[in-house]
This record gives C-alpha cells, structure tokens and sequence, in this order.
C-alpha cells in the first residue's frame, strides 16, 4: 500500500451502471481534495450489493475515471474481498437479531410518538423464546435475521469542510442481512486504506454521525468530512440517467471541460490543468443546475 503519512482520500463507486455526470463531478472532486493536500487517492469498489453489482460495470466505471484523467494509488480494493474483515468487526460490536421486515419497520416508523427516521428497537430485548419463535418463522420463509448494533446514543457529531460541525442520529443499524451493510463496510475500509478525508455528496451527510459512531467503538479515527453540493436536474431532482445523455461516453469530447465549469474553473482542458487551478475553498457551496 502507498505511503499515507499525508493521509488519503478515496472515491467508492457502487458499480450498478456507468457514472453519469454528478458521479464523475464527485469522483473528480475527491480527487482533487486528496492531490491537492498531498495525499494518496484510492479506488474503491463498493460491489456487496450482490443484487445489482457486476464486474463488468465496475470495469467500464474504472476504465470511464481514467480516461478523464483521474489516477489512483494501488490496487482497486473490491469490497468482494473484504467479507473476513467485515465478519472481525462485527463481532468486536455488540449486536442483536432483527426479525422485523421493512415493512414492519415502516409502520413503526409512521407511530405516534416515533423517532423520525429511527428504527424503534422492536427486537432489541425480546426474551429468548420470542428469538425462537421468531427466527424459526423468518427460516420457514428462506429468510434470515439482520444483525443490528446495540447502540447507546441516539446522536454523534461528526465536522464537515462546509457545515462545520453536524449533529445527525444514531439508532440500532442493521450491519448485515443477507449482504454487508454499507455502513459497516465504508468504516472499516477506510480505516483499513488509512483514509483521513472523505469527500462525497452531501446527500450523505446525515449518515456520517453513524458510520463516526461505529468508528468510535472499533478504536479506528473518523475522517474529516467533505460534503459536495449535488448536481441537479432542471426540476431540482438528483441527476440521474432518464434526465438524457448524461453518462461519460454519452457526453461526447468536452466532458472535462464542462466538469470544470461546474466547479468554477472553466476553460481547462486536462485534469492536470484543473489540479493546477483547484483550492478546497473554492468548491461551490450551491448545487449545480444540469440544463
């Protein structure tokens, strides 16, 4: 692994499909945050989604990020590869089986009186009879429990580039049902990458308290937190594929050149080029528009 005195930074695709325009804005903006303070940039993988990941999106996703000249440290890391470390951490964690499927979750969700957003913690202190009757029935269906942390704060405060400092919840997650929960996951690998910035749409802030909170009782440190405005459709929806040709090798030549203008330097017609004119405080704090 490279030297990550400097610290490090990462972009983690989930690879369900190409990268359309705010992915890539994302990407390139992670990698200008760890280049341009020195530290070492990885890829990363996040494929634990067995239903919707695939290698040969993964591939084309890698091969797209090159050709618009962002470079990386390493090896790509496939979170495939990481089951063992997922498997070590979650016993260092004090968990408990979950039987409740999402709609049981929904509908506590909507009770008066409940947390927003909170799961409720219905199978938190069930007797162990109740954890019989209940997993038998969960195995009489091909199912199997979710395993979810035992968490003793509600809240965590995490600091962000351009918040500053957020209070966001913590509840009793799921860190593993049929397949490892991102949560877990994301925690682990950049404590294993060494990763000491994060830089990822600020749609993701509010998971940032739990995934603080999880580093917090593995003894791993939390990055710093570099939230980026997302890019936008003309309706004020996240971008996303039904808005047109947005993905890379639909958008033609000035692919770049319009990545640079959605930062605030225009005019740039290399990677390198906007490394040269880029600064962590210049990013612009608004969501960009797609037109």
């Amino acid at each position: 692994m490279p030297d990550t005195t400097s610290g490090a930074g990462r972009y983690a695709p989930s690879p369900s499909g190409d990268l359309h325009f705010g992915n890539l804005r994302t990407a390139l903006l992670a990698w200008l945050c760890a280049r341009s303070t020195g530290r070492a940039f990885y890829m990363r993988v996040e494929d634990i989604d067995s239903g919707r990941s695939s290698d040969a999106s993964a591939a084309r996703q890698l091969e797209d990020l090159a050709a618009l000249g962002v470079d990386w440290d390493g090896e790509v890391l496939y979170q495939h590869t990481r089951f063992a470390a997922y498997e070590d951490a979650l016993r260092r964690l004090p968990t408990y089986e979950c039987y409740c499927s999402r709609k049981d979750i929904l509908a506590a969700a909507a009770a008066p009186h409940a947390l927003l957003g909170a799961y409720p913690g219905t199978c938190r202190d069930l007797s162990e009879a109740e954890r019989d009757h209940r997993r038998a029935a969960l195995r009489a269906q091909g199912r199997v429990p979710a395993l979810r942390l035992r968490s003793t704060v509600n809240s965590w405060t995490v600091t962000d580039e351009f918040v500053g400092d957020y209070v966001g919840l913590v509840d009793d997650m799921v860190l593993k049902r049929a397949d490892w929960a991102y949560n877990l996951a994301v925690v682990v690998d950049d404590a294993f990458q060494n990763i000491d910035q994060v830089v990822r749409g600020d749609d993701l802030l509010s998971s940032a308290p739990r995934q603080a909170y999880l580093a917090h009782l593995l003894g791993v440190a939390t990055p710093r937190y570099i939230h980026v405005p997302l890019v936008l459709n003309a309706a004020g929806q996240r971008l996303a594929k039904r808005d047109g040709p947005v993905t890379f090798r639909e958008m033609g030549d000035d692919v770049l050149e319009r990545l640079g203008a959605s930062i605030g330097l225009p005019g740039a017609r290399s990677a390198a080029e906007l490394l040269e004119r880029f600064s962590i405080g210049a990013i612009p704090r608004e969501p960009f528009i797609w037109l």
